[in-house]
């Protein structure tokens, strides 16, 4: 049922840590990229610091190294899981019987506040989906889920996705992001490369900062559903 690949960050065959991430690619976690394009930098690492009683192991950190207080307007700090667009046929995306998707995930940073993920839809017209969720508590392990709805226009034809091994969805976690990709309205399928609404952190602005996320899972439906944990084969 988990279209994401390696959500709970327990394959890291590339490497296990980073000395610094200061541009975009695969660095540490399988599947995971990141981008780094500010003033500053950042390290990923495979961590064993994991929200308690889930089953979980690992989970993938990022530490700020070095920081940019003020991002310039077209800079960002993020990353990104992509999926390819023949696994996301179930969807039914350009059609009437479009499916709504529930993203879920476990989130721990010292730096609270508001943060945006945002799924980007790249086939035909590219569309992306917007959604704030809160860090409330500073070192402390927090469930969140986004539920994204079909609209008019992921419903048209403009909406659908090709039956290929291209990129179906890229699905971004905002670090922080520049006034040129800032702005987005949240809760709704739009165009244009606003990637996080004006209310999004500057994560990058300490070298304190820590992220971690483990437990991604994004699924057909409503509701998010326990993590799947599937065997390494």
């Amino acid at each position: 049922k988990n279209i994401i690949i390696n959500g709970d960050m327990s394959l890291a065959q590339r490497a296990t840590s980073t000395s610094s991430v200061s541009s975009s690619g695969y660095h540490t976690v399988d599947r995971w990229q990141t981008w780094e394009a500010t003033d500053g930098a950042f390290t990923s690492e495979q961590s064993t610091d994991v929200p308690a009683g889930y089953g979980f192991s690992n989970s993938f950190k990022l530490a700020c190294t070095t920081a940019d207080t003020s991002l310039a307007s077209g800079t960002y700090a993020t990353f990104a899981q992509i999926i390819e667009a023949q696994n996301l046929q179930s969807l039914d995306y350009g059609s009437s019987d479009a499916k709504p998707i529930t993203l879920s995930f476990w989130v721990k940073s010292n730096k609270t506040g508001t943060y945006c993920t945002n799924i980007e839809k790249a086939d035909s017209t590219l569309y992306r989906y917007v959604k704030e969720y809160t860090i409330s508590s500073a070192d402390t392990w927090e469930y969140k889920t986004v539920t994204a709805f079909p609209d008019s226009n992921i419903q048209g034809g403009a909406g659908a996705i090709a039956n290929d091994n291209g990129q179906g969805f890229r699905v971004f976690w905002s670090l922080g992001h520049g006034s040129t990709y800032s702005g987005a309205t949240a809760d709704s399928w739009q165009t244009g490369s606003l990637h996080t609404t004006n209310n999004q952190v500057n994560w990058m602005d300490s070298t304190s900062n820590t992220f971690y996320i483990t437990g991604v899972q994004l699924e057909i439906g409503e509701k998010a559903t326990e993590f799947e944990h599937e065997p390494i084969e």
